[in-house]
Parts: C-alpha cells; structure tokens; sequence
C-alpha cells in the first residue's frame, strides 16, 4: 500500500525516481533552481524573509532548493545592488536558519556561488549602486558602462581562495551541495571566452588555459568540502553570441572539468546582453523547454548526471524530458516562484491545479523596483513570512457571500472566501467565467494565460461555490440577494476616445479585435501602444496582418517592466510601423489622419483597431457598495492594471472576510 500512496509516481514514474549525486539520495529529479530575489540586508545577509521564501519550496516537494548568486570575494564579484556576501562578517547565522528550515521541510540545501567579474564594477542588469571599485575581467577592454581592467594573477589566486573558504562557509552552515556559476556572462564564462579573453599568460589562450582559472576555483572548492559532498556547476550548452562560446566549444569544457564535479546544469546565453536575457529566462515567445536540447547534447558527452533549465512547468514534459535520456534532473526557477507546491501537486496527480507561470518577469521586475519577490498568479509570493508568522484565523461566523463579476478578480475572491467555509454566491453576467483572461490569452504567445483561466475555473468548480452565468448583477439584485458580503469584480470598460470617425464600420474596440481577428483587414492601424496595443500588434502579425501603432507618448509599451519589454519589443518592432509621438486626428474609411511634429499625415488602413485603454465605472461601484455594511472592490473596477493586482487585492480581501 505504502508503495503506491501516491499517483503522481505512476503517472511521472522518472521524475520521481530517487538518483544519488554525491552522498545524498534525491527523493526525485526535481531541483528548485538558483533565484537571488534581493532580500537581502545591505550587509549582505539574508533576512527572515528570504529564509521563509527559500523554506517554501522545500515544503513544496523540491528535492533540492537552491539559492543563486552568493558571493565570495565581494571586493570585486558584487555584481547587483544587495547579493549575499560570503566573505561578510556574521553571514553565517542567518544562513544556517536557512539550511534549518529547508532540511526541516524536507528538502536538501544548494548555494550557487558567483562572481561578476567585470561587472563587478560596472552598471549591470542588476544594478548600479555599490559597485566595486575597478571592473575586472579577463583582458582590458572598454564597456558602454565604463572602462575593465585586466585581472592580476595575484587576484586570481585570492579569488581561488575564496571560492574555497566559501565552499567551507556554506558546508559548516549546513549547505548539502554547492553550485559554482560559470555560465550567463559572469566570471568565468568571461574568461572562457575567446573574445573577451586576450590574455597571453596561462589563463588564456587555448581553451584549456581559459578554463584553468574555474579548473582551479572547482579543486579548490573539493579540497574545502570533501570527496564526497556535491559539486554542481552551471554552464552554457551555447553562450549563442559572436564573443562567446559555441556549442562544441561548450561541450569540451564539460569533458574538461567532468572530474572535478557531480553534476552539472546546462543553461545558456548571457544574463547582461538584453538581447540574450529573454532566451536565458526564456519568454512566452519561446516554446517551454527550449534550452533542453543544451542539456541533452552535453549528456552525450559525459558520464555524470546532467540538469536541464528552460521555462518548465508541466510535469508530463519533465517527466518524458527525462524519460527520454534528454537529461537526469529537471531545474525549475520562476515555475517554483509561481507555484512553489508543483512537485507536491504533481506526485499527488494533482497536475491541473499548478499555477502556470506566464513567464512575465514580475518576479524579476519587483526584485528591481522594492527588492522584494512577487508574482502574478501566486498571491503569497514574497508574502511567506507573513503567512508563517500571521496564520489565517478562522471566520468567526459563516457568512452569505456575493461576488459580482467571473473574472481572475471575482474568481480569486470566490475561491478564497469559499476555502474560508463561507456560502459563496459568484454572479457573471457572460456564458463563461473568465472575463478578460480571454482576449488577454487570444495572442498566439499568450496561451498561459488560458492555462490560469482554466486553473481558475477548476477551483471555482472544486470548491462549491454557487455560480450563476448569464446573469447581470445590479443594484436591485443586490438588494434582493441582501448578502452578508459583497465583492464588486466587475471590471472596467474599454475607453472611446472623441475622436472624429470611431463611429465608423471599420473600427474596432481591442477586446473584440483579441476575439474575433477575422473581422480585421488586411492593414491594420492600432491606435495606442500601451501594452494592449504593443501585443495585439504581434498577435495579428503573425496572423499575416500589416500593422502599424499610432501612440502619443515618446515609447511604446513604455509602462511594461523592463524584462518582459525586453523580450516584446523586438517582436513588436518586427510586426508593425511604430508612429510615437503622434497624435490622431481623425478616423477615414480609408485610414487613420495623424500628426506628428512634422506635421499631418495618413496611415492607410483597411480596419482601425482602438486599444487607447480602460476606466473603471466607478459610479457603479460606488452604487453597490452603499448596499451593503462589508464590500471589498476588487480587479479593473478597483484600479485598472494587470492581472497580478486583480488576483492579488481578491485574494487578501477574501482571507479577511
């Protein structure tokens, strides 16, 4: 009986097969790959918060959980604005309470330890402030950011050092593994690199000299731990750039240092190039699984166990990954940020309820703007202190709840109050829950948003809650329900601008355009270029229309994070003519009258596509909540934003209730 206590290990029998790297037994193939969130002191330590985040995929069934980018020389490897510093008086005790907490949830402890290299002193992706004094890098050379200078071999040595001193660090704090990073552009892809690398002593030259340096760092790290413990290193399976490595030179470094580690993790590309970044954390315009091939290639080549990276989430492709020899181990980053509980719910056989993560660089973004972590579809993201140390209360009294409106918001709401044990009542006045996730999920590279809709739907159904569609709730039928609560999700209506012409056959609002892109012409004006407009452009490209966005404003997109703008504006750039800073004037039959600082001009164009934004109807909202002593406004009808807001206010308004 006990041997089949749970499904998911005949459903996914490899992915929760036990594999032995080093001394531990992994209880399956699942690794909680290195995130950095920037909960960090300024000393360089980790706070409560982290622990408790890092905690959380443990409890979630990863077998391993793995911090990213620790730092051990932080006199020249500090490369982002708070990192954890290896070599920083009283760093230890925080990190034992975090191996404590994560070997307590059942899971074992990784570290990945990090250095810049140049961009230890030069502005970086992750930030600009506390750099070091002198950007170091393999060779002297000149950056957009400022000038590098070459490593001493002095340093070098000293570097080797406190690779090994961490090492020993992050063992005696109860560290089950280490990951020394030599992939994505930081130290020592840098000096793997032919190009970057011009050195003419034996650390450059022939590829064996470039690599001696992590040769070095990797003997160093193994003299510190022992035989036994385990070694991971990250590399690329491709650094995919003119100045880096290419997939056979990639290859000979795995053969070179195979005997210097347990295991390895093959990413790709490099986290500094903005070009690159979106295919190291590859975005939904890439296929999920897409550096998979990196890994399967290297594990040709060498006999220790392999990890593959790439956007995973499904647990039915994790599980053919690895039986099908493509790799040993799966590693998983924001898929665990979005729902740190995948591996539990996966040997569970409970699949469809995964968060799927949209793949939107929220995660990244929030690091950036309050260093903190949040996520779209996961409301208690960043929050796992709080619910460890605040745990909900229960209702003192069961109540009749109202939510009006089936969107993300109002199911969010629904779901929630319902798990309270509250008697929920969720009114949609459409044939379907969903509301806007629909036209959100319409483009062709939006389709995890369909995911979460349907992951929605599924927890409204599971959890009793009454639902009643085709059905419009107003202020009389709020009267007539008379209901303990009411959540007002109503949402938001699409703006109509004043414009000369909106009257006209051939324009269209964004949301029906999303839906129905067969009524589209061939050529397509979209007027506005918020991020609405910046995607449907994408979308109806790829469907083969001829788009062009007219926007007021200097950029287009411009209230995107700029990691997920990253990715988009390429595409965007290649599936429409862009006119910023530019005004419509009047709408035509035969196109769109604008104008600009050169003066008035047609765009040509057979449909008009009006995506100029939202408003939320606030008379409305107001009117429903005098109705009641307890409401709570939730979604677009509160605040007109994204999805992350509309789940993330249902969600701690409902635990209230």
């Amino acid at each position: 009986m006990g041997r089949e206590k749970y499904c998911g290990k005949q459903l996914y029998p490899h992915l929760f097969a036990p594999i032995r790297i080093g001394n531990l037994r992994l209880k399956n193939r699942i690794i909680a790959a290195p995130t950095s969130p920037s909960m960090i002191t300024t000393d360089g330590h980790f706070t409560p918060e982290m622990n408790a985040y890092l905690e959380e995929k443990a409890l979630g069934g990863a077998a391993v959980v793995t911090y990213g980018e620790a730092i051990p020389h932080s006199k020249t490897g500090k490369s982002h604005n708070k990192q954890l510093q290896l070599d920083s008086f009283g760093v230890k005790q925080m990190m034992k309470e975090s191996t404590t907490a994560i070997h307590n949830a059942g899971g074992y402890a990784n570290i990945q330890l990090s250095h810049g290299g140049m961009y230890g002193g030069l502005a970086s992706v992750g930030g600009d402030i506390g750099c070091c004094e002198i950007a170091y890098g393999p060779s002297d050379m000149m950056m957009p950011a400022g000038p590098v200078k070459e490593m001493p071999k002095s340093l070098i040595y000293e570097i080797v050092d406190s690779y090994k001193k961490a090492a020993k660090l992050c063992k005696d704090c109860g560290y089950d593994m280490v990951m020394v990073h030599a992939a994505h552009g930081w130290l020592f892809s840098q000096f793997l690199s032919p190009v970057i690398n011009q050195r003419k002593d034996e650390f450059g030259g022939s590829l064996e000299n470039r690599a001696r340096f992590l040769m070095m760092v990797l003997d160093a790290v193994r003299e510190a731990v022992g035989p036994r413990f385990p070694i991971e290193c990250r590399l690329s399976g491709d650094d995919m750039a003119d100045n880096g490595l290419n997939q056979q030179d990639c290859i000979e470094v795995a053969k070179l240092i195979e005997d210097k580690v347990d295991l390895f993790n093959i990413s790709c590309g490099n986290h500094e190039d903005p070009a690159m970044f979106c295919r190291t954390h590859p975005s939904s315009f890439f296929p999920r699984g897409v550096n998979v091939y990196l890994a399967a290639e290297i594990k040709k080549h060498v006999s220790k166990p392999v990890a593959c990276v790439g956007s995973l989430n499904d647990p039915a492709q994790m599980e053919e990954i690895i039986a099908s020899g493509q790799a040993d181990l799966v590693e998983i980053a924001r898929g665990l940020i979005a729902d740190p509980y995948l591996p539990k719910k996966a040997l569970e056989g409970r699949a469809n309820d995964i968060n799927p993560c949209l793949r939107c660089y929220e995660c990244f973004g929030e690091t950036g703007k309050s260093e903190t972590v949040k996520c779209t579809v996961n409301p208690t993201q960043g929050q796992q202190l709080f619910c460890k140390t605040e745990p909900e209360k229960a209702p003192t009294e069961k109540k009749r709840v109202l939510v009006a409106g089936g969107g993300p918001a109002g199911m969010e709401a629904a779901i929630t109050a319902a798990a309270r044990g509250h008697e929920v009542t969720l009114v949609e006045k459409a044939d379907r829950l969903g509301g806007n996730l629909y036209p959100a999920g319409a483009p062709y590279f939006k389709e995890d948003i369909l995911k979460l809709c349907n992951v929605l739907i599924r927890r409204v159904e599971a959890s009793g809650v009454n639902v009643i569609l085709n059905t419009e709730v107003t202020a009389d039928y709020i009267r007539e329900f008379d209901p303990d609560t009411l959540f007002v999700a109503i949402g938001s209506n699409e703006l109509v601008p004043p414009i000369k012409g909106m009257d006209l056959p051939n324009v269209i609002m964004a949301i029906d355009a999303e839906l129905h892109p067969d009524k589209l012409g061939e050529r397509v004006a979209i007027i506005g270029g918020g991020l609405v407009g910046a995607e449907v452009a994408v979308s109806f490209a790829h469907e083969g229309k001829k788009c062009s966005i007219i926007e007021m404003k200097h950029e287009v997109a411009e209230e995107v994070n700029s990691f997920y703008r990253g990715g988009l504006m390429p595409h965007v750039k290649e599936s429409a003519a862009l006119y910023t800073d530019t005004k419509v004037k009047e709408i035509r039959p035969e196109g769109v009258v604008c104008e600009n600082a050169d003066g008035e001009f047609l765009v040509e164009a057979d449909s008009v596509v009006c995506a100029v934004g939202f408003r939320a109807p606030y008379a409305t909202v107001d009117e429903f909540c005098d109705l009641v002593d307890e409401s709570y406004i939730v979604g677009d009808c509160n605040n007109v934003a994204q999805i992350y807001q509309a789940m993330n206010v249902a969600y701690w308004a409902a635990r209230s209730v």
